[in-house]
């Protein structure tokens, strides 16, 4: 798999279709989950886009912080259905986490997780601040990582 790291002004027309639809195959028609996806916050991010044989199998969208949390973030993160089973997750967050490192110069990162992949994002130094919450009708955490 190989990773880049894009503004939205560098995304083409063709990549933000791609990266759109494979967003929306997995939170809206995977999770059964109505939510406004296109929320305007891509424009902030950079986008950490995993392909592999030119095809788009991986994203998050990363913020510098106070542009989503006070500390930095990464969100969206998703990963094609058909290319879980190779651990392709766990790439696409030691790209972005060394992305938010490289780009904008800080350790700290807080995540909204989905709480079923809390083990998933403790693997990556994540720990859970707070409670349980719910965030499209789907139970979330809030994660930092330091």
């Amino acid at each position: 798999m190989n990773f880049q790291i894009k503004t939205f002004q560098e995304l083409n027309t063709t990549e933000l279709y791609k990266i759109l639809q494979l967003r929306s195959e997995v939170f809206v028609v995977e999770q059964d989950c109505v939510y406004q996806d296109v929320d305007f916050k891509d424009q902030k991010a950079l986008h950490v886009i995993g392909t592999k044989n030119d095809k788009i199998v991986a994203y998050t969208r990363i913020f510098k912080p106070g542009d989503y949390f006070t500390n930095s973030s990464i969100g969206r993160v998703v990963v094609a259905a058909s290319e879980r089973k190779y651990g392709y997750g766990h790439n696409l967050m030691k790209a972005s986490i060394e992305a938010i490192k490289t780009h904008f110069n800080v350790d700290k990162i807080t995540i909204s997780a989905q709480k079923y992949l809390k083990k998933f994002y403790e693997t990556h130094q994540f720990i859970q601040v707070g409670e349980e919450y719910l965030e499209d009708g789907i139970p979330h955490i809030r994660m930092d990582r330091n």
